[in-house]
């Protein structure tokens, strides 16, 4: 298969200035060199194989410069909408990290666990939280210990702190 497409002068000269840009996007580059290899006579299959791509890729862009000439070449999708910390968005995000828990024990909201609690990013609720200077890992909790010999544990740790044996390095200027 081939598309016979023949350029212009000005026009081979702006694809390969894309070409050779050091500075411009990487898939500007990819389709002005695909024009210029259509321009040259290549084949679709030694295109494939020069470029890395499908039959579509080439027909779509093929037929956008055949169309459009140099302004087909530009990519259709527009992206997608910033999004924003709306008020509303920001008081579910600060009610749910202040009034609410996890549900899997854990003490406190990370910014991704909360993100998908609330189906939004992790860096809406990150966001969030900078902006009322809000830190959830930082704020006293109680950590309770599943083990159940944990008071007794406790007590003796505590114990040798307050009445460290005789001979034992605490305190005076030991290491």
């Amino acid at each position: 298969m081939r598309n016979t497409i023949k350029l212009l002068i000005v026009e081979h000269k702006e694809l390969t200035q894309r070409t050779n840009s050091q500075a411009g996007r990487a898939d500007e580059a990819r389709r002005a060199r695909l024009i210029l290899l259509l321009d040259a006579g290549h084949t679709w299959a030694s295109i494939r194989e020069k470029l890395d791509c499908t039959d579509s890729f080439i027909d779509r862009w093929g037929k956008r410069f055949a169309a459009e000439r140099l302004a087909g070449l530009f990519s259709r999708h527009a992206g997608q909408l910033p999004s924003t910390l709306t008020p509303a968005l920001e008081a579910r995000i600060l009610e749910w990290s202040i009034k609410r828990k996890p549900r899997d024990g854990s003490t406190h909201w990370s910014t991704r666990k909360l993100a998908a609690q609330l189906d939004v990013s992790h860096m809406m609720v990150a966001r969030g939280w900078r902006k009322h200077a809000l830190q959830p890992h930082r704020l006293e909790g109680y950590i309770a210990s599943n083990d159940p010999d944990f008071e007794t544990k406790a007590a003796e740790i505590i114990g040798l702190y307050l009445h460290p044996p005789q001979h034992a390095g605490v305190g005076e200027g030991v290491l």
